[in-house]
């Protein structure tokens, strides 16, 4: 944050410049193909998480099978039971991270179906802030981002020499 600050700073300095500011929440919730790959997504993480409930609740049976024979069983009979009960869970972990961990199948599959819709809407704010002459296109659907910013007000280098750091 305060290095955004910084950069606005510096290129505040000089002169005005040019902003527009856009909602890309608004703007894909109006696109067919997004809202399409947005349910698409839904019904893939919807699977795979009753897929997830289901194996839930097979180690749930496991474990209420295993309280109730616990006291019956041999220690070599109990012990077979806790390995199986220890590798049900461990599948089950392995599962949940799998589908929805970071980047997991769900991650992998916003980034082959959304990501192109995004990569459109950017190119068509690049293509509007050149023609229209702004500096900067700001992003206000989850806080304040920077989706565009003129290359030429970069200033990074000239942090880096007031720095005494060579570019």
């Amino acid at each position: 944050m305060f290095i955004a600050l910084l950069a606005l700073a510096f290129t505040c300095s000089g002169h005005a410049q040019r902003y527009a500011i856009i909602d890309t929440k608004y703007i894909l919730g109006k696109m067919p193909e997004y809202v399409d790959a947005d349910k698409k997504l839904q019904q893939i993480s919807d699977q795979w998480q009753k897929d997830i409930d289901n194996l839930q609740a097979q180690l749930n049976d496991m474990y209420k099978n295993y309280d109730a024979e616990q006291y019956m069983l041999s220690d070599d009979l109990k012990k077979k039971r806790e390995d199986e009960l220890f590798n049900k869970e461990k599948e089950l972990r392995d599962l949940q991270k799998k589908r929805f961990g970071y980047e997991g199948d769900l991650f992998k599959e916003r980034e082959r179906i959304v990501k192109p819709i995004q990569d459109k809407v950017y190119n068509a704010v690049q293509k509007i802030a050149v023609a229209h002459g702004y500096d900067f296109v700001l992003d206000k659907s989850e806080g304040i981002t920077i989706i565009f910013a003129d290359p030429k007000l970069d200033r990074s280098n000239d942090v880096l020499q007031q720095l005494g750091i060579k570019n």
